[in-house]
């Protein structure tokens, strides 16, 4: 008379076992790759949609009512989060009024801009 499972019983056990982890397992690495294909696709969703950068930007004071403090070309490290994109023309003119230059990018260079 034996009192359990045979040698070969507890191995094919021990095989379901490991066969059920390893789908269990399996199943998990899938999800997480499902979910990063999706925010991947977001995010180039995200690139596509953004608009362009402005070529130049207006910085302002401290609120909205302030007048500018400075003229930027776009995409310049030093403008403020206080910044809205403005066309050439507005650039030139915001120069030609007053509105001093940043002097990291220099926009009045790029826009041909000659005070005098």
């Amino acid at each position: 008379m034996t009192d359990g499972p045979s040698r070969l019983e507890l191995l094919h056990f021990a095989r379901r076992v490991i066969v059920q982890q390893a789908q269990a397992s399996l199943a998990q690495v899938d999800a997480w790759i499902a979910d990063e294909e999706r925010r991947q696709a977001e995010r180039e969703r995200g690139r596509q949609a953004r608009p362009p950068s402005p070529d130049w930007l207006l910085e302002r004071g401290l609120n909205s009512r302030s007048a500018p403090v400075y003229v930027h070309a776009g995409g310049c490290w030093n403008a403020g989060k206080r910044s809205d994109g403005v066309s050439r023309e507005q650039a030139v003119r915001a120069l030609a009024e007053g509105v001093p230059a940043c002097s990291h990018c220099r926009p009045d260079t790029e826009l041909g801009f000659v005070d005098g």
